[in-house]
């Protein structure tokens, strides 16, 4: 069986870095994600949650800004909790393996070379992470 996505999309918000009690980084962004266009030329667009653990959500935070277009892949995961009230409820978002960033940041010629931890093949600048 197969549970692979791939993503590009612009970030909706600015992550936040969160630590688990076990001390592992984790952050969630949501990603627009643009639909193909209808017959009448409507795009409709799609808002999926995306979380990224360790090294990627460091990364992710430190570089990442709302509006940046990015490039992920991973798997699709669920997940159930209770609500306050006792509902059950069911999420489904994306638990990324990599994260690679398709534009340059607004106000930055380059990412420092600390930020790098795999070149993009093509001999490109814009960095590519993986878990």
């Amino acid at each position: 069986m197969l549970n692979r996505v791939v993503l590009i999309g612009r970030l909706t918000r600015q992550p936040e870095l969160r630590i688990t009690p076990s001390g592992v980084s984790v952050t969630t962004i949501t990603l627009a994600v643009d639909r193909r266009p209808t017959q009448t030329g409507q795009r409709e667009t799609d808002f999926i949650d995306v979380v990224l653990f360790g090294r990627l959500a460091e990364v992710t935070c430190r570089y990442m800004d709302k509006g940046r277009l990015v490039a992920v892949e991973g798997r699709l995961q669920s997940r159930s909790y209770e609500t306050k009230d006792g509902q059950r409820r069911r999420v489904w978002e994306v638990v990324a393996d990599l994260i690679q960033f398709l534009d340059r940041p607004r106000d930055q010629e380059q990412l420092p070379s600390d930020a790098v931890t795999e070149a993009v093949p093509d001999g490109g600048d814009i960095p590519t992470f993986t878990e």
